[in-house]
């Protein structure tokens, strides 16, 4: 999916809504136990109850993992599903993969080839040969982790070299000579705030994952006011949020409630751009 792809199925959905799938066996409702894959059963249900309202699907890999194969079963099924019943749907591996070179080249081979997602998420900081294997895919996106919305975040994302340039301004402004904004995202914390003025004086054109809406404390309005671009320019994701404000048989239908909230705030959001 491209980049103006991208953009058409928001103007169409009115939403930029992206819902992860960071399904925790122990959180889900009770019932669904009894199945044979209670992952699989779980994201299917939040898929359909959501796929008319969102343009995006971010499974987290470590809830996957955490299980093992079962979870890697569960994983790919849950891909497979999306692509052949929703296939508008961007989907977006959420494993913030990154190392040296060979290894990053696997990587991408089993996101890109074997599973044939549209975009991984990479952790930058190994630097430019840790990123660029997964550049080499055509069609593919790479989305890089920028200004992230945990507390630690501060760590060493917002330090300062000599000259006043934060870490995340240089990881913003050198990753730019490897892709650009048809290939390449960012992930930026809606917890970050008024931060994504200074994000968009660098990459004013890039599409940005936000994560940190709803239950991280993120306010989407002040993420479209300071990070929307005449593109959008976002794709603004809600997991637990979502996927978990309902613990009974009508799990489903309390996420799908919980979207459409979220869907009609976008759509006011996307009046200024669209009009």
């Amino acid at each position: 999916m491209n980049k103006q792809q991208l953009f058409e199925n928001i103007k169409k959905k009115q939403s930029f809504l992206c819902v992860g799938l960071d399904t925790d066996i122990k959180k889900i409702p009770e019932h669904l136990l009894k199945e044979e894959d209670p992952i699989f059963a779980f994201n299917k249900a939040i898929i359909d109850a959501t796929a008319d309202l969102c343009i995006a699907y971010k499974p987290n890999l470590a809830f996957y993992e955490s299980m093992g194969v079962k979870g890697w079963i569960a994983f790919e099924k849950t891909v497979n599903y999306i692509k052949q019943n929703y296939p508008d749907q961007f989907i977006i591996a959420d494993a913030k993969r990154g190392d040296i070179g060979n290894t990053s080249a696997m990587y991408a081979r089993t996101f890109f080839e074997e599973l044939d997602i549209d975009s991984v998420t990479v952790a930058p900081y190994i630097g430019e040969d840790s990123v660029t294997p997964f550049l080499t895919y055509e069609g593919k996106w790479v989305i890089l982790l920028a200004l992230t919305s945990n507390k630690g975040s501060h760590d060493f994302q917002l330090t300062e070299d000599k000259d006043g340039e934060r870490l995340f301004e240089k990881v913003l402004r050198k990753s730019q000579e490897w892709a650009n904004d048809e290939n390449m995202m960012y992930v930026v914390g809606a917890t970050q705030g008024r931060m994504f003025e200074d994000i968009r004086k660098v990459v004013p054109n890039h599409f940005l994952l936000v994560p940190g809406v709803g239950a991280q404390g993120g306010s989407l309005e002040e993420v479209c006011k300071y990070g929307m671009t005449k593109e959008c320019g976002l794709i603004v994701n809600s997991s637990r949020g979502i996927i978990y404000v309902d613990k009974t048989e009508n799990f489903a239908a309390a996420s799908r409630k919980a979207a459409q909230e979220v869907q009609a705030q976008m759509a006011e959001q996307l009046k200024a751009i669209l009009s």
